[in-house]
């Protein structure tokens, strides 16, 4: 695994070993980007369940100003920080210990997400709700897009809120839903 493009293009990233996570592959990666981006100027990206952090790195080394990890396992949470350090990422990412479920009252109130990343556990459907409660809280700018990585077999709502579901491509077992306004 490794960042795809950018500022840090190249740079290999570790991530825990055994099936604790599951990172999203580089090619996953590359088409989540493409899609959304490719590149940024500027703005806040928020991942949940953050993992190996990627998501939220490779949004950084694409313009990105800012990045908020979720995750809640101690193991995880190193690796992240010894990803960011890797990257250069120390002063712009936030990483919270912290379950995805509180993500919203443990950011600061007056903030914008521009990314939202929600790639839980693929057993823990769930959690996709996150985004409505994003949404309903204001913490979504107008432009926001919300990325869902999630088994194939499962799906998604077509809108979370105001945003409606505007992709879905499938890669093997995984697939990708974008949500914009």
């Amino acid at each position: 695994m490794r960042v795809v493009s950018g500022s840090r293009k190249g740079t290999p990233l570790k991530s825990l070993p055994g099936n604790l996570t599951r990172p999203t592959s580089d090619k996953v990666k590359e088409s989540i980007f493409n899609m959304i981006g490719p590149y940024f100027d500027g703005g806040i990206a928020v991942e949940l369940f953050g993992g190996s952090g990627s998501l939220s790195i490779e949004s950084l080394s694409r313009g990105v100003d800012e990045a908020y990890i979720f995750e809640k396992n101690p193991k995880a949470c190193s690796i992240i920080r010894e990803n960011i350090e890797k990257c250069r990422f120390t002063d712009q990412v936030h990483v919270i210990r912290n379950d995805a479920r509180n993500a919203v009252r443990a950011m600061p109130a007056d903030i914008q997400i521009d990314l939202l990343f929600i790639d839980p556990p693929y057993a823990e459907s769930k959690f996709y709700d996150l985004a409505d409660a994003f949404a309903e809280a204001g913490m979504l700018s107008d432009g926001a897009i919300i990325i869902c990585e999630h088994d194939k077999q499962l799906t998604l709502p077509d809108a979370y809120h105001d945003y409606q579901k505007t992709k879905n491509p499938i890669y093997g077992n995984s697939a990708i839903s974008i949500y914009m306004k």
